[in-house]
């Protein structure tokens, strides 16, 4: 006589759904280029319920709200304007968390850089000379987010000088966009990249994690960046700021694009580059520069009490690179 569980068979009859469920799982890769840079997504799905077209479109309306770039978009009739305007919901959300990261680094995060960052060749127009320090003074005068007041959909400025630059943020923020697509399409398992910044949800189909290459300045002068350490997570955001691939060289002179708001001047630290560990892009995104501007330890610090992790890459007193990480960050990393 045979005895028959059925809450046994009823268990093992799921996980062989699942088994096929999981098998019928496909992987589908989209590309192209949007916000001025290439991005790649990569999605587990039993069709190609999220297209190209999808997602350029979701792109598309983003940089007709926050692209310099776009003669049209909002932020340049924000910058353009004498007092504010009405935002739409994306310029919204993003300028709430630039408010939010702006407190909470004390300033070393501010949207209304845009004058200097211009001023020092990394804005929308081209430059024929950098600025001296009587330029870099008067452009000071219409730096500071305490120059701005954000109430219910409507950006005021105190300032008709006052402009905005969202580079720092808005690339973050897309990201989180289209993983909530993904999301919302009903797709467990993807990797959503924009310009270098991720957004990852996992495990894969087959149950095992994602694995992120992060990237970093090679040893050796002039050699191309490489890969310094894979990390494997399954759920979260990683993005990094650094002042190794982005530059103008005048001379021996090399101008970095990260812009100290408080000096008007690009940045000259230790630091090199910010790897950040966060539960979102827009949060890692916006975090990632200004930890740039702050020292090793102060930057660690800073991100834990964030609840962050951090990858940092830095110079020596004597010039020589070294890293240093996160007890988190060190806990991801597999190679």
């Amino acid at each position: 006589m045979f005895f028959i569980n059925k809450a046994f068979i009823l268990l093992l009859l799921s996980q062989i759904f699942l088994l096929f469920k999981k098998e019928d799982l496909r992987q589908y890769a989209i590309h192209g280029y949007a916000q001025g840079t290439d991005y790649s997504i990569k999605y587990f799905a039993r069709d190609s319920i999220v297209t190209k077209g999808n997602v350029d479109s979701i792109l598309m309306v983003i940089d007709s709200s926050m692209s310099l770039y776009k003669s049209y978009s909002l932020i340049n009739k924000f910058n353009a304007s004498s007092n504010g305007i009405v935002l739409d919901p994306h310029f919204a959300k993003v300028m709430a968390k630039s408010f939010e990261v702006y407190k909470a680094t004390k300033g070393k995060f501010d949207v209304t850089v845009e004058p200097l960052v211009q001023a020092w060749g990394f804005g929308a127009k081209p430059i024929d000379k950098f600025p001296d320090s009587a330029r870099v003074k008067e452009l000071l005068k219409c730096v500071g987010m305490n120059n701005l007041s954000l109430k219910g959909n409507f950006l005021k400025k105190q300032k008709p000088c006052i402009n905005v630059d969202l580079n720092g943020i808005a690339q973050g923020y897309s990201v989180d966009v289209v993983a909530d697509y993904l999301i919302n399409k009903g797709i467990t398992s993807f990797v959503v990249e924009i310009g270098g910044e991720l957004r990852i949800k996992g495990p894969k189909p087959d149950g095992t994690s994602m694995n992120i290459g992060i990237e970093g300045p090679a040893n050796s002068p002039n050699a191309e960046p490489e890969v310094r350490h894979v990390i494997s997570i399954n759920d979260g955001a990683i993005t990094t700021a650094g002042n190794y691939r982005k530059y103008l060289q005048k001379g021996s002179w090399k101008v970095a694009h990260l812009i100290d708001p408080k000096t008007g001047y690009p940045l000259d630290n230790a630091l090199i580059s910010v790897t950040i560990y966060a539960k979102d892009a827009i949060t890692a995104d916006g975090y990632d520069s200004p930890i740039m501007a702050m020292n090793v330890n102060e930057a660690l610090d800073f991100a834990t009490k964030k609840n962050m992790e951090a990858y940092i890459i830095y110079h020596r007193k004597d010039g020589s690179v070294a890293d240093t990480l996160t007890a988190g960050f060190k806990k991801m990393i597999i190679n």
